[in-house]
């Protein structure tokens, strides 16, 4: 069922590389990828660990909850969305990708998958 909505969602965003629904734990539950050389699993797994310990400081400071971080290095750029208190969306976007258009369509997943995982 997810896999579906991940291929969905990538096909709008022009230069997505890969795309995960990873649960708080950084297990992914369903991914999608078209780079061959890229460890997804390992890279959401990761990436979320960093996402919670962040969400945490930001309780602690009051500053609100995080919804999306992005991690820019000379090869890609790595989006990671909260879909749910639970669960987030990892994306990894090409060079020259427009970012813009993928925080929207981000913004328009979480609206989508979030009725999926209740």
């Amino acid at each position: 069922m997810f896999i579906e909505r991940l291929n969905e969602i990538s096909n709008r965003i022009d230069g997505a590389l890969a795309l995960a629904l990873v649960a708080e734990d950084g297990i992914t539950v369903e991914s999608y990828s078209a780079a061959s050389d890229l460890d997804l699993d390992l890279l959401a797994a990761e990436l979320i660990t960093q996402v919670r310990a962040i969400s945490e400081d930001h309780k602690e400071l009051a500053a609100g909850e995080v919804r999306q971080v992005t991690v820019t290095t000379d090869r890609m750029t790595v989006m990671v969305s909260s879909v749910s208190a639970s669960y987030y969306l990892v994306l990894v976007l090409g060079e020259g990708s427009n970012r813009g258009r993928a925080r929207f369509e981000l913004r328009r997943a979480r609206l989508l998958l979030e009725q999926d995982l209740v």
